[in-house]
């Protein structure tokens, strides 16, 4: 079980984003690549720092919100956004339906639920369940929702998460769904980056900041304690402890539908390899489960997972299924089989494994073409039943039951819009019930799949999404997007944005499936790590040469995006290839990888970019870091970076210090910091359509004039 990963920057205007742990900002005065004259904007509060993000962000507003262009891209995202026809994302607690809903009524949101039947029709009955606008008024707070931890068999009692503004901590309290209220004298957790799980009605399982010498150098707890009602933290009873370097310590409790029960505590020794531990009554007992691992659940009192190494004669991203007891020796005895759920071939990959009361449904993926696959344990083996989705499409299992086998599942592509649909996995009934309205007219538009060829010879595929006769002669603007890392897939989706503010306009959209990613499992992530990581920079730079000697785009036209690690690797490509684009835009990204261990969760990522603690992995962050890679009088494109003051994962410090580097070099640039929106830069959907009319704003002046 991994750790918290980055979040998707925004479903609006990307296809999903992806990985890296959380953040607080590093006070830290020393830097590992000698003097540093921006370490001041490192203090992310501070005065100075702020004063600077002002004067920054005055300037390229100025510039980007005075083309003519911006008022109408805001005015089709804002549309895109608050639309009121979007697909209400189901969530099932029990046998209810609940959604948590955001529109210009509701800013902050609304918690609500129906019952399925009344959630399949055109107009379900929606009761609140809690107002987030209306808590936070009360409270004179800015809650951002961090959902709710309700479990099984009662479903009443609920652990709600909030946080203030959308960083990644936050508080959690004691909610009655019956009520529908907060819980007097109930559960309260203070703020904290935390885990918290329910061991019965009245005890908690918590890992937090228990105070001094509790956290990791992560910036995570390490520390499991239990909690009774009625106890104050200070009497809460310690039931595991992690080591300081490590990435952290998380706790989990598993149900399935047969009634069996399994806690589990994690202990991530860094970003990928973990000891997983289950509680019992004798205390924390080792499962000695693969080091490298997604655990997906409960089934049967099995655990499910996907191996993500080679472990016990199974190979890396096998699909398995094994009860605890099975796992308390490092050498097995012999024991029931029945272990092998799915096994993938090298061009495919397991994104999704979800459990419903009796069976296993997975998401599983041939070349980024996506189709689900109902799995039912059958004595020592398996049983699969294909469940029929539209073909070259994305699917995936947006809420599964845990009480019988219903299903939720959504397919979509990039030119069709999504379709959630509701599926019985035991009988094989299903229905479409719900469709997102088309945002853009996609009638002209065609998606091609093409294969660039890496420095190594590795084919690297890639999407093209173009109008139909586009002329091969160079002179398409074109957006690349990639993230590549962290085993995270880029697969294909419907964003609105993207057909409204640049396909309609006669744009071209690319993505591309570096290494680096999870596309075809565990190996083609692997090939890309630490000191392997040039791989992952070098497939990006094939996919936009490839595009140029297509005559899809050209160096005047082609512009690229990426956020987060995505964003490091804009960093990497702005400063490797500056003649292959005329835009980069850089979203809340990492750029100065020689300091990243000491600026918030940088630490944790030591096990996907290495340490610069390590001479050999230290001499080729050297090489790629974009902070002290980058030159005065380089002829560089004109970046736009994209960040936010209260993201507590990346933090605003890369981006704020690259800049500051740059304006001190004379070098052109824009600059935004939104002072809300956590990671994803954005707290709303307001602060969505602002961000998103911006970046194609951005992209729009350079690429399209």
């Amino acid at each position: 079980m991994r750790l918290l990963l980055i979040a998707a920057i925004a479903a609006l205007a990307l296809p999903s984003l992806a990985e890296t742990p959380a953040v607080t900002p590093s006070t830290t005065p020393t830097t590992a690549s000698g003097d540093d004259p921006y370490l001041w904007l490192e203090d992310v509060h501070g005065e100075r720092a702020m004063q600077w993000v002002e004067k920054e962000n005055a300037r390229s507003l100025a510039v980007l919100k005075g083309d003519p262009r911006y008022e109408t891209f805001h005015q089709e995202a804002l549309k895109i956004v608050n639309a009121t026809d979007r697909i209400p994302a189901p969530e099932l607690i029990g046998t209810t339906v609940y959604n948590f809903w955001q529109d210009p009524t509701n800013v902050r949101g609304l918690w609500r639920r129906a019952s399925p039947a009344s959630y399949a029709t055109a107009a379900p009955a929606w009761e609140t369940v809690l107002d987030l606008d209306k808590l936070s008024a009360d409270e004179k707070a800015n809650w951002v929702w961090h959902g709710a931890n309700c479990p099984p068999p009662t479903y009443r009692r609920c652990l709600i998460g909030l946080s203030d503004g959308g960083e990644d901590a936050d508080t959690q309290r004691e909610f009655d769904l019956t009520t529908k209220s907060f819980v007097d004298g109930g559960f309260n957790l203070p703020r904290s980056k935390q885990t918290a799980d329910w061991l019965d009605d009245d005890t908690l399982i918590v890992a937090r900041d228990w105070g001094p010498g509790t956290m990791t150098a992560s910036s995570y707890p390490f520390v499991v304690k239990t909690l009774k009602r009625g106890q104050s933290l200070d009497q809460a009873t310690e039931v595991f402890r992690g080591k300081s370097d490590d990435v952290g310590v998380s706790p989990t409790v598993l149900h399935d539908g047969d009634g069996h029960r399994v806690v589990l505590i994690v202990r991530n020794v860094d970003f990928f390899h973990q000891e997983t531990y289950q509680l019992t009554s004798k205390g924390a007992v080792r499962l000695y489960s693969p080091a490298k691992v997604d655990l997906h659940g409960l089934l049967d009192g099995r655990l499910i997972f996907t191996t993500l190494q080679d472990w016990r004669g199974h190979a890396a991203g096998e699909l398995l299924s094994y009860r605890p007891e099975e796992l308390l020796s490092e050498s097995p005895a012999d024991s029931s089989g029945g272990h092998l759920i799915f096994a993938p071939n090298p061009r495919q990959s397991i994104e999704q494994a979800a459990i419903t009361a009796h069976r296993v449904v997975a998401a599983i993926y041939d070349n980024v073409r996506g189709r689900l696959v109902s799995f039912t344990p059958d004595g020592e083996s398996w049983t699969h039943i294909p469940i029929p989705t539209e073909p070259n499409s994305s699917v995936g299992v947006s809420a599964a039951s845990d009480v019988n086998d219903q299903i939720y599942y959504g397919v979509e592509g990039f030119l069709a819009p999504s379709h959630l649909w509701q599926a019985d996995v035991a009988t094989s009934a299903q229905a479409d019930i719900k469709d997102l309205p088309a945002r853009f007219d996609a009638s002209g538009d065609a998606v091609d799949q093409y294969e660039a060829t890496s420095t190594d010879g590795t084919k690297i595929p890639y999407f093209v999404v173009h109008p139909k006769g586009m002329k091969l002669d160079g002179s398409n603007p074109t957006i690349l997007y990639a993230y590549g890392g962290f085993q995270v897939s880029m697969l294909p989706s419907y964003s609105g944005a993207i057909g409204k503010l640049w396909l309609e306009r006669g744009g071209v959209f690319v993505l591309a499936n570096i290494r680096g990613g999870g596309e075809f499992g565990p190996a083609w992530h692997e090939a890309g790590l630490k000191t392997k990581r040039q791989a992952i920079y070098d497939d990006f730079a094939a996919v936009g040469k490839d595009l140029i000697a297509r005559g899809i785009t050209s160096p005047r036209r082609l512009g690229i995006q990426g956020g987060s690690n995505g964003g490091l690797l804009m960093g990497v490509e702005f400063n490797q290839h500056p003649e292959l684009w005329h835009a980069v835009d850089i979203q809340v990204p990492l750029l100065d990888m020689l300091r990243f261990e000491h600026i918030g969760a940088g630490a944790s990522w030591v096990g996907e970019y290495g340490s610069v603690g390590v001479p050999e992995e230290r001499a080729f962050l050297e090489t790629i870091s974009p902070y002290q890679n980058l030159k005065a009088g380089g002829a560089y494109p004109e970046p736009f970076f994209v960040t936010a003051t209260s993201d507590d994962r990346v933090t605003p410090v890369h981006a704020r210090k690259m800049a500051a580097k740059m304006e001190a070099m004379g070098l052109p640039f824009l600059f935004f910091e939104n002072t809300n929106g956590g990671h994803a830069a954005s707290a709303n959907q307001q602060e969505r359509a602002e961000r998103v009319a911006l970046e194609f704003t951005y992209l729009a002046r350079k690429l399209m004039d």
